[in-house]
């Protein structure tokens, strides 16, 4: 049986984006507590929300913020993008079969606009038998307007408050980065590499000035997972 030919249309960018809309509330969640810890670091509302256009990771732009507050310079906050941006390079070897046959301005605009849970909707599409990939650029676009949408509400919330530390929102990057690391906790074959991480960090925090432990602590846990998987 011959399979179907991949094509690029408005009407797969439409689908895209109408069955990405459930993902879209806690997207702007997300993106809200971005800007207010953005705000609360000292970035303009326009720097926020510039980071989230380029970045657009949340994951990567909430280490960026630590590493920004302890003053580490641009290599340590590039280097802290890529190690926890690169699981994009396993994403978009997944697409391979959809954005190949495409006009590179497709496959590299729907890449841009590549989200974790547009992605797990785009394979899982792509296992249905959807094959027009105007749906990875649509499912996209679903999640870029809340999340932009949520910093720029998050950094106006922050900057009407006379002393964020006051309201605790301090505190918040650690509380939602062990919120997030609850959520993807697969059991006790993941504590290898927590302890891997966790060791790196408390090692480069005690060694290394600055934010350097974000970075040695990303990249030696996805030395450690890579090892495990490639067993």
């Amino acid at each position: 049986m011959t399979a179907a030919p991949v094509s690029f249309t408005r009407a797969g960018v439409w689908r895209g984006f109408v069955l990405a809309q459930p993902l879209a509330p806690g997207v702007a969640l997300y993106g809200l507590v971005f800007g207010v810890l953005a705000g609360e670091r000292g970035l303009s509302w326009l720097q926020a929300l510039l980071m989230s256009v380029f970045v657009y990771s949340g994951s990567a732009q909430l280490a960026a913020l630590e590493v920004w507050a302890s003053a580490s310079g641009l290599a340590a906050l590039l280097l802290t993008i890529l190690a926890i941006n690169a699981r994009y390079v396993l994403y978009g070897a997944a697409l391979q079969p959809w954005l190949a046959p495409l006009p590179r301005r497709h496959a590299l605009g729907s890449l841009f606009l590549l989200g974790d849970g547009s992605w797990v909707l785009s394979m899982r599409e792509w296992e249905r038998g959807e094959r027009d990939a105007g749906f990875v650029l649509g499912s996209g676009l679903a999640g870029l307007l809340p999340w932009l949408g949520g910093t720029v509400a998050g950094h106006l919330l922050t900057s009407g408050l006379p002393d964020p530390r006051a309201w605790g929102l301090d505190f918040m990057l650690p509380a939602f980065a062990a919120a997030i690391a609850i959520s993807v906790w697969r059991g006790r074959g993941d504590l290898a590499v927590l302890a891997v991480a966790g060791v790196t960090a408390l090692l480069l925090h005690r060694l290394v000035p600055g934010g350097w432990y974000i970075v040695g602590a990303g990249l030696a846990a996805g030395a450690m997972g890579a090892w495990r998987h490639g067993r």
